[in-house]
């Protein structure tokens, strides 16, 4: 069978397993990933802006390349922006993404964050746009948010009313921080999957920042959160499999072989939504019958896995609303103070390595109702949440010390210590403001929280 133009294609299960394999590293080279999405608006009338337009999303785009980001195109479509390892990307409903460089201190993040939202905010000065940092679109209705012209998106539009009932939510109304960690090996892999899963909801409490949908109180402090459990049950959720003895990169290979597919790429998107990758290993996948996947083909499957924590060449972390900018780095300092000092680690598995199944999924459905409130494991939350900073700050005093204490990194968590202290998250402040001096105009949160 040829395969003109395409790489080597996968035959094996090992081969899939080797991805995995292949992203470890050793501590010397482990770096830091962060990304964070944010809503443009118009600054006259708050609505989202459409792709197209002189105010329009590609303006936006094209207005960046000044500052040396080069263009990533679909077809004759500016999709994206590239430049020095990172990048600059579109959600569905025009979400503004930063995927940054992998950087091996939270200075360095924060330095590319702030440059990066400088150089947006002068383009959006240009053509009357704002931005804001929030889990969940605040005010518009899916009707009333424009959808970006990207192939995979239209695949998945058409999609996700099958299998839930928010998964358009998902696509065109959230907003996300995320952070992405490097691991040595597959035990190193499987510790840090562990913690991060069960810990995923204190982090869902901490930066939780969703408590309007459509200019009303939504009953969530994190919707973003609850949008997750009723989105694909296929792919997404707490992966009760990560906490089971064996567990390593073979069960993870399995589990992504077992989702469901969406599409596959060429010059183009094949719509292969529903249909099973197994098959595709065997030349015989419906919309593309003859051709086996290539590595690229498994890469791109794994993103459309949306777990609470998913595993590619490194670790993301995918529970955290979206927030203001001085948050934006607390995100990475949590997780870079909790995975890259051995100390940290252990002592954040043995915070949670006796919760049960049942209490992992209870605490994630806490967190996007209550955040801080309530109790687990027979504590309150918000105590469990200031044992994991303490934690934390601890892993990052420890790794200052072997740079020579030259890189002082702790500062970037006193805000979620903050939080912690008070049992009050982001979202519960919003609402405080909502319901007194905004006297219930949700317009006031596009005028105090914009960046």
């Amino acid at each position: 069978m040829a395969y003109s133009g395409e790489a080597e294609p996968l035959r094996t299960f090992s081969e899939l397993v080797s991805y995995f394999q292949s992203g470890e590293k050793p501590r010397e080279r482990w770096r830091i990933g962060a990304e964070h999405e944010k809503f443009a608006f118009h600054l006259s009338d708050l609505t989202r802006p459409a792709y197209e337009g002189p105010d329009g999303i590609q303006a936006m785009l094209k207005g960046l390349m000044r500052f040396g980001w080069q263009g990533v195109y679909e077809g004759e479509t500016l999709i994206a922006l590239s430049r020095n390892g990172a990048s600059v990307s579109l959600e569905p409903g025009g979400q503004f993404e930063l995927s940054g460089a992998p950087l091996e201190t939270l200075h360095d993040i924060c330095e590319e964050t702030g440059q990066h939202l400088e150089e947006v905010r002068a383009v959006a000065g240009e053509l009357g746009l704002g931005f804001v940092g929030t889990g969940f679109s605040p005010l518009w209705t899916r009707e009333e948010t424009p959808v970006m012209p990207k192939g995979r998106y239209n695949i998945m539009r058409a999609y996700m009313p099958k299998v839930g009932n928010l998964g358009l939510d998902m696509m065109l109304r959230t907003c996300t921080v995320q952070a992405n960690l490097d691991y040595a090996s597959e035990a190193d892999m499987v510790k840090k999957f562990r913690v991060s899963l069960a810990l995923q909801p204190i982090a869902t409490a901490l930066f939780a920042n969703s408590p309007f949908t459509e200019g009303k109180p939504n009953g969530f402090v994190s919707a973003r959160a609850n949008v997750w459990t009723d989105t694909d049950p296929d792919r997404t959720g707490m992966l009760d499999f990560v906490f089971e003895d064996g567990f390593g990169y073979e069960r993870y290979a399995q589990y992504a072989l077992d989702v469901p597919m969406y599409f596959v790429h060429r010059d183009h998107y094949i719509d292969a939504s529903g249909q099973d990758f197994k098959a595709f290993m065997k030349g015989e996948l419906p919309a593309y019958p003859g051709h086996r996947p290539t590595m690229d083909d498994w890469a791109d499957h794994l993103t459309t896995l949306f777990p609470e924590v998913r595993l590619k060449k490194y670790l993301e972390m995918r529970g955290a609303d979206a927030g203001p900018w001085g948050r934006l780095c607390a995100l990475p300092a949590l997780w870079g103070g909790l995975f890259y000092d051995q100390t940290a680690l252990d002592a954040a598995w043995d915070l949670v390595k006796n919760w049960t199944t049942e209490e992992h999924n209870r605490l994630r459905g806490m967190a996007a109702k209550t955040g801080l409130k309530g109790e687990i494991a027979g504590r309150p939350v918000k105590d469990w949440a200031m044992d994991v900073l303490n934690i934390a700050k601890l892993g990052l005093k420890n790794r200052n010390k072997l740079s020579g204490g030259f890189i002082d990194e702790t500062g970037y968590l006193a805000e979620l210590f903050e939080i912690a202290d008070s049992g009050l998250t982001p979202a519960d402040r919003l609402l405080e403001k909502y319901h007194g001096p905004w006297q219930g105009d949700i317009r006031r949160l596009y005028a105090e929280e914009a960046y």
